[in-house]
């Protein structure tokens, strides 16, 4: 059968614009953030938009490309003011029916056209579905109500349409007619579905009345030139028909009713308007405008129809008359005098909010380019909108913990189940332990031995001790050196002294000794805890790791039943009431415990329903989003924000109620539970048996009681060691850091006292040196008045600091060379104090010694002024530091070297120099035991006054380390080297460097 052929609204067209450049520029000069981060959301809006513009006009796709656009221009508009003022873009538009450009700066302009464009879309594709099949039928029933929703929504939000087809008058009829179709559809289906010709009758006439009223502005938009001439036909030959079928059904009613006369009436009505229905499609144009969305066989298709129109109702009209002719006779009534078909309206205009209803629309639209860029209005109503979620949760929650307290008082005070366990003979069913016993008793057993855990604390205790006890010794010592320098060196040691930089050390020590000392005693207070509850922890750790808990708790009981003098018994050991049961007429025990068990099914049925429901309304508050809702709707919210958070709460009511019915069935349950158990408790074979009952609760109370209170000294317990390991912890990293600290100070006092100490040292030797060099110059001065001519000094070895002169020998004769003393022994200058090498000058090392038969030697020192310079009486020996022999007398005129012993000669005068191998050091010969002193030789006569100290005097001395002098050199290894051979370990404070 040939459908009748529907319109479709054209679409707008639109120019090209840019929106990546002027959101970018607001995004950096308003918000003032990087533009280029939001980047790919602008380049993705742009895309949008260009996907629109070549969205198809027959298909959901088409449709859902424009709306995504729209959605995310709703978005957009909550962020950026699109206007002439702030973001400035240029949107053109055409006309849908007059293709004339209009261009505006507004936003609202852009959605206004693209939601006109939704529409049409939604018309087109409702126009061209197949409407013989079921799918398709539907598909353009409610895509045509969908259209004029749209339509409706540009009609409501929109005012000063810019365009012809944005205007209120074309919108409206473009709604009539979108209303008037998805009506016609409507009625076809209840043909199909041979439904009664009085509701038939009632739905044309509906969609004659829309096709009647969008004939008036269809009517004035052509007069306008807005619409094609041709939708003024159409809409002509569809009001015609739509009338012509509600007088034919209903002419079809009254003839069911028996008026034959007004079914007459109404069926030449209907021959009127089915005529002026087919003339006027014959007459329709054979071809159609582009922007008519028409065919070019839809003329013929109208004609068709409503030829075959005109002949169903001509052929009924002509059978109705010959009846009534003939056998009714009944008057037929005027057609003004007709009552008006009653109308019934089958289609409406759905909503923005509901044309994607049961679909995700966050799929349709995407994500929120700019979610970023969260307006303010939007994050406070759903701070709003959270609030009152809470609020109705915490309310429910309340009503939930109400009623499942109120049944655990119910039965706890009605002593079940456990009354029924000794009603039925299970006493020792009784006594198995309840979930909280066997967690205490896990929970001791998961936890570390306290044992363990006090050794620990020991060990810990003992290696802070030492730390602490080492630290203390070690400042102790380093004093005590300190000390033992000072009083060596007296006032030259300036080194501060210890105890005033080690007042915060030794404080700190004395503070973590006392802290140490609490510690120990709260160690003792834990340890007592534990040895007083130590039997019963030990007890609840084996039940545990055995898996003994429940026989580990009959134990318990039956100790408390010995000691209150009633032992329970196995449950076969007395007569069981079951057994004793007899007919007297009422209901046995057995019938009383079943039926008062069945209710604690359902109780305990309706408490797990009631605690499920509340978890599903938990989660379903918690994934509830209105966040798009608000949205689309931000600029009316402040309007009725109450109204639509209790729309939005009215998808919980389900869950409310079904909570609040569970309520209501456990108040039922429990009234009956009552009356039952107090009748069984009435019952004379049930008395004698709660005392044994009381009795056994009062033991298993006892029993749960005292290892609840071990697992609480347990936990307590548990927390003080864990507390103590912490506090050692920290302890034991503060003394390692005190320690760190110690070891620093005393390195740094070592160091300063090693500086202190070769200062010293070093100004002990500049002043020998000093004074021995003056005693030189004095010398030499003396030399030089005695002298008459410079002779040489004879050569030295090599890389010495001193002259290394031959041992002097005297003969037995007196005898005196020709030439005189200077031309012998020449003087040479001292070298300055400060010359580190002196040429021609070695000073012997500290181990050589110059050792002959025992004889008169020379040791003066030279650190000292010596006063008896002048007096007749000279003794240079009584001046070191160890005394030596005391002078020849004066008539003495030479000196024995020893016992045959012989030794070189002095140098003739004519020599300038010594050789260099025949001594090695000072006084010493190589590879020579024994000194040779030349026949002849005599020495010269000893001057007046002390004997001239020159460079060729030998210091001759029996014990090496008591050198008065030992030259430049080896002055500081001198003076450190005597202290060495003492049993002070601290004296060479230049080790600690």
């Amino acid at each position: 059968m040939t459908q009748t052929p529907m319109i479709s609204v054209p679409l707008k067209a639109t120019n090209e614009i840019d929106w990546v450049t002027p959101l970018k520029t607001y995004i950096r000069d308003s918000y003032g953030d990087d533009p280029d981060r939001y980047a790919e959301e602008c380049a993705t809006l742009n895309r949008l938009r260009q996907d629109m513009r070549g969205a198809g006009k027959d298909s959901t796709a088409g449709r859902d490309l424009l709306y995504r656009y729209y959605g995310q221009l709703e978005l957009l508009d909550l962020r950026f003011p699109v206007d002439e003022q702030h973001i400035k873009i240029s949107f053109t538009w055409f006309d849908a029916f007059t293709h004339k450009s209009t261009s505006q700066y507004s936003l609202a302009f852009e959605k206004a056209s693209i939601i006109f464009n939704i529409s049409a879309v939604l018309s087109c594709h409702a126009a061209n579905q197949t409407r013989s099949e079921e799918a398709g039928l539907k598909t353009a029933y409610h895509s045509f109500q969908a259209s004029a929703g749209m339509f409706t929504y540009i009609n409501e939000n929109f005012l000063h349409a810019p365009s012809s087809d944005l205007s209120r008058d074309t919108v409206k009829t473009l709604i009539q007619i979108m209303l008037a179709q998805a009506q016609e559809i409507f009625l076809e289906r209840q043909v199909a579905d041979q439904k009664k010709v009085g509701l038939l009758a009632k739905l044309s006439s509906q969609a004659a009345y829309l096709y009647q009223q969008a004939l008036e502005g269809v009517q004035e938009n052509v007069n306008k030139a807005i619409f094609e001439k041709v939708w003024l036909f159409f809409i002509q030959i569809k009001a015609s028909l739509m009338s012509a079928n509600a007088q034919y059904y209903q002419a079809l009613a009254d003839e069911d009713a028996n008026s034959y006369g007004v079914a007459v009436a109404r069926l030449t009505t209907a021959e009127t308007q089915a005529k002026e229905a087919n003339r006027l499609a014959n007459n329709f144009p054979s071809t159609m405008p582009p922007s008519s969305n028409l065919s070019t066989d839809t003329g013929t298709l109208l004609a068709e129809i409503t030829k075959r129109n005109l002949t169903t109702i001509q052929e009924k009209l002509k059978g109705l008359i010959k009846d009534n002719d003939y056998i009714y006779h009944q008057t037929v009534p005027t057609e003004a005098s007709l009552v008006p078909v009653p109308k019934l309206p089958a289609a409406k205009p759905i909503p923005v909010n509901e044309l994607y209803a049961g679909q995700d629309i966050q799929r349709i639209t995407g994500p929120d380019l700019f979610a970023k860029i969260v307006p303010f209005a939007v994050t406070e109503s759903a701070s709003l909108y959270d609030e009152e979620k809470a609020k109705l949760v915490r309310a429910e929650t309340e009503r939930v913990d109400l009623a499942n307290s109120e049944m655990a008082a119910s039965l706890d005070y009605l002593r079940l189940p456990g009354a029924l366990q000794v009603l039925k003979g299970g006493i020792d069913q009784d006594i198995a332990p309840d979930e909280d016993f066997r967690t205490w008793c896990d929970d001791v057993a998961g936890h570390e031995n306290p044992i363990s855990i006090f050794d620990t604390l020991r060990i810990d205790k003992d290696a802070i001790m030492t730390v602490l006890d080492r630290s203390s010794k070690q400042l102790d010592m380093e004093e005590s050196v300190c000390e033992k320098m000072r009083s060596k060196y007296e006032g030259e040691w300036t080194q501060q002294p210890s105890s005033r930089l080690t007042t915060t050390l030794r404080g700190n020590i004395r503070n973590y000794r006392e802290a140490l000392d609490e510690a120990a005693k709260s160690d003792a207070q834990l340890y007592s805890k534990f040895r007083q509850n130590e039997v019963d922890f030990e007890d609840m750790r084996n039940a545990a790791e055995t898996g003994g808990v429940d026989a580990f708790f009959q134990r318990a009981v039956s100790k408390f039943g010995a000691k209150s003098g009633s032992a329970i018994s196995p449950a076969g050991g007395e007569p069981n009431l079951l057994d004793d049961d007899f007919d007297d007429g009422s209901p046995s025990v057995v019938e009383q415990i079943n039926r008062v068990e069945d209710i604690l099914k359902k109780l305990n049925l309706v408490k797990r329903e009631r605690n499920q429901v509340l978890k599903d309304l938990k989660e379903k508050v918690h994934n509830d989003d209105i966040s798009q809702i608000l949205i689309l709707n931000k600029k009316s919210i402040p309007n009725y924000e109450k109204e639509l958070f209790q729309s939005e709460l009215e998808k919980f009511r389900p869950h409310q109620t079904r909570l609040l019915q569970a309520n209501h069935k456990q108040s039922s349950l429990m009234k009956e539970l009552t009356a039952s158990f107090n009748h069984l408790l009435q019952d004379k074979r049930v008395r004698s048996e709660q005392s044994k009952y009381e009795s056994i609760q009062r033991q298993r109370s006892s029993a749960v009681n005292r290892y609840k209170r071990a697992y609480q000294e347990f936990l307590d317990l548990e927390s003080g060691l864990q507390s103590a390991k912490n506090w050692y912890t920290e302890m034991k990293e503060t003394v390692d850091s005190l320690e760190k600290n110690v070891e620093t100070f005393v390195n740094n006092r070592r160091s300063e006292g090693a500086q202190f100490l070769s200062q010293i040292e070093q100004e002990m030797a500049a002043n020998k040196n000093a004074q021995a060099e003056a005693e030189r110059e004095r010398i030499r001065g003396l030399m030089e008045r005695i002298s008459m001519e410079p002779n040489p000094s004879p050569p030295s070895k090599p890389g010495s600091a001193r002259p290394v002169p031959a041992p002097l020998s005297f003969s037995s004769t007196a005898r005196y060379p020709q030439t005189n003393i200077t031309g012998q022994y020449q003087m040479p200058t001292s070298p300055p104090p400060s010359q580190a090498n002196y040429p021609g000058y070695s000073s012997p090392p500290p181990s050589t010694t110059y050792t002959s038969t025992p004889q008169p030697s020379y040791a003066p020192n030279p650190q000292a002024n010596n006063p008896a310079f002048g007096q007749t009486a000279y003794n240079p020996s009584s001046w070191g530091r160890n005394p030596g022999p005391a002078s020849p007398p004066p008539n003495q005129s030479t000196f024995g070297l020893g016992l045959g012993g012989r030794g070189p000669a002095s140098p003739p005068p004519s020599q300038t120099s010594f050789t260099q191998n025949q001594y090695s050091t000072y006084g010493n010969p190589q590879g020579q035991t024994s000194q040779y002193v030349p026949p002849g030789f005599v020495p010269p006569p000893p001057p007046r006054g002390p004997p001239p100290l020159g460079p060729q005097q030998t210091i001759y001395s029996q014990q090496p380390q008591d050198y008065p002098y030992s030259g430049p050199q080896s002055s500081t290894s001198r003076s450190s080297q005597p202290q060495s051979q003492h049993n002070d370990p601290w004296a060479g404070l230049n080790a600690w460097k």
